[in-house]
This record gives structure tokens, sequence and C-alpha cells, in this order.
């Protein structure tokens, strides 16, 4: 159990406006009956993952941008606003405005929060874990990343916590070769978090991403043989574990969206998009300047 005062939700701004110029999603306008995401191929054509390369290197970016703003005493809408400004200036869409009825351009999941936290009125406070999560739409595909952020001085259970959490990632990631089952991405990541007594969310998980924003395949961040799917090269989907320093019981806020450990548990975040190549696996959510 943890000392800290319980997380409390803070007021909701306006939704921020994109310019008319810019593409949408197809959902933001949907007819009813109209689903927020499509069946798409799992096997994406090579234009497709060029174009997901530009909108996975502009969600990087905008990531690292707001990523230098995580301090003691800004709010989590600050943060959206810079994150919603840079993505808007890159000619793209924040993706997860608007989808299903999400009222802001990017997740801010503090502390206990395990995903889809609201970027709201609180201000952080210094030893805060902010998982950042931003998925920017351009040239008609989706680009998704998430990362650990700290506002001042965390502790060193939560520095190791974000630090693993990303090594869990990129090992699952590794794990990635054509003919393989799916399920080697969850066994490779749990088998390492285990080692430090780590939980591993279970109910939320990695998804497929093209030009739709969740599709298939589910991607588990846990060992499941019964996740068969054989990866092929072209498949185009996330990776992004979610793992706790207790356990990974969860309840939500009545907002709908904001999900939370129930012993109140520290959580860390890290996700890329990525496609299976002939030989392993491409990041598509890299941020400039770097391979």
């Amino acid at each position: 159990m943890t000392t800290r005062a319980p997380l409390r939700p803070g007021e909701i701004s306006q939704r921020r406006p994109v310019p008319a110029a810019i593409r949408r999603p197809h959902y933001l306008d949907a007819r009813p009956g109209v689903p927020a995401d499509y069946d798409d191929p799992m096997v994406k054509d090579a234009d497709t993952i060029a174009r997901m390369r530009v909108a996975g290197r502009i969600a990087a970016d905008a990531m690292q941008e707001v990523g230098r703003h995580v301090a003691p005493g800004v709010t989590t809408d600050d943060l959206d606003a810079i994150g919603h400004e840079f993505v808007v200036a890159a000619g793209a869409y924040p993706s997860t405005l608007g989808y299903k009825g999400f009222p802001k351009s990017l997740c801010t999941s503090v502390n206990e929060v395990i995903c889809h936290g609201i970027p709201d009125s609180r201000p952080l406070e210094d030893g805060d874990v902010v998982k950042v999560d931003i998925t920017a739409f351009a040239e008609g595909v989706h680009g998704d990343t998430c990362a650990t952020f700290f506002a001042g001085t965390p502790s060193d259970d939560a520095r190791m916590l974000s630090d693993r959490t990303r090594a869990a990632m990129l090992r699952g990631i590794a794990a990635i070769r054509p003919g393989r089952p799916v399920s080697v991405i969850g066994r490779v990541i749990e088998s390492y978090a285990r080692r430090f007594g780590y939980g591993v969310v279970r109910d939320y998980t990695g998804h497929g991403v093209g030009p739709s924003f969740h599709t298939k395949p589910t991607i588990l961040h846990y060992d499941e043989p019964r996740a068969t799917t054989v990866l092929e090269p072209g498949m185009t989907f996330t990776v992004e574990p979610m793992l706790t320093l207790g356990g990974i019981d969860w309840y939500g806020w009545d907002d709908d969206w904001t999900i939370l450990t129930t012993d109140g548990s520290l959580v860390a975040q890290w996700e890329h998009t990525v496609v299976v190549t002939d030989d392993g696996a491409e990041i598509l959510t890299a941020p400039s300047g770097t391979t």
C-alpha cells in the first residue's frame, strides 16, 4: 500500500479546436451505428506503412515536447495544450480528441492511474509519475506512443519501475519475428517483469493500429499460449506494457475513462507502434533524429 494521498480528479477544460484544413478521422462525425474502428487487415501494404512512419514520428516528437514540460506546478491540462498545439502545427489531428467521446488531445495518467487519464486542472506535485499517451492521425493513419515522465524528483522505486517497464517493452519488441506466435511478446515481457515482483496489467493491452486507431490483433503483455496469431511481415500494432509496484486489480472513476490500481500502487507505461519486418520489427514511433 502507498502512503501518498489518493489521486482526485480536477476540472476539465473545454475541448480545444483543430483547424478545419486538418483531416479528421472518420469517427468524429460518424453516423449512428458506424463503428469507431474498422476491422482493418492486419498486414498493411508498403504505402500504409510509409504513411504510418509519418504519423508515428509526429506523435513521438510531440511526446518529447510534452515531456520537457512535466514539472511540479504544471497541470496536466497545460500538458494537453502543449501536445495539442504541437500535433496540430505538424498538420495532424490528435487522435484521442473526440474518440468515443474522449475530451482531450492526449492521456495523462498520474501515479496510480493505469491508463486513460483525462488531463485536468490538478497541478503536478514533486515526485509524481506521469504517463503521457499521444496518438497522431496524419495521412489517413494513426501513430500511437506513450512514455513515463516525472515531475521533480521521483522515488527510486518509481524510477526503476519506469526504466524496467521501458526495458520490458523493448524486450517484447526484440522478440518479434515472422512465424512466431504473437504470444511471444507477452511471454518475454511478463518473464522480465516478474524478476522484480512487478504486477503486469492484463485487462489493458496493445492493439493493431493503422487506418483505424484500435483494431486487430490484440497484444497481451503476459504469457497466454492461446494467443496463437502468427506474426507476419507488414503487421502493425502497439506494444505497451503497464507494470505496477503492487497489484493489478483496478477500478474506474465515473468519467468512464480513468482506470486506477485498487491498491493505489504506482504504474509505469511505455509504448511504441511497430511493424513486423522480414527479420524482426521496426519501431514507427521513434522521434526525429533517431533510427
